[in-house]
């Protein structure tokens, strides 16, 4: 999930095209009305966005015991140490930094589950 509909865009035509499912969420709260019970295989979540960030959607995500070990992997511009310790501390088993390569986020895709 993103706030950027071309970053959503551009995750989901990679995603599909490498044989995944996409479900794509605005922001946090919207990505937590989709958590409904099915099950999903990975998240993505960009960090910062408008409604509830990711960190905050990540904790949320974790609280649930259907998706307490969905592996989530973190696509934002934020870069630093401290935020990436933040985003590993509730949860998050990869961090891809914007801008990216699609291929280097289906890398990091495919290192957590597989189509």
């Amino acid at each position: 999930m993103d706030d950027s509909a071309s970053i959503r865009q551009v995750v989901s035509i990679a995603l599909k095209g490498a044989g995944y499912d996409v479900v794509d969420a605005s922001d946090g709260k919207d990505a937590l009305t989709k958590l409904t019970g099915e099950k999903f295989n990975l998240i993505i979540s960009d960090v910062n966005m408008p409604n509830m960030d990711g960190i905050t959607f990540l904790k949320e995500v974790k609280k649930h015991p259907r998706y307490k070990f969905t592996p989530v992997i973190m696509l934002t511009t934020e870069a630093g140490q401290a935020k990436m310790a933040e985003g590993k501390a509730a949860g998050a088993k990869a961090w891809v930094v914007k801008p990216f390569q699609p291929a280097q986020m289906l890398d990091a895709v495919a290192k957590l589950c597989s189509p």
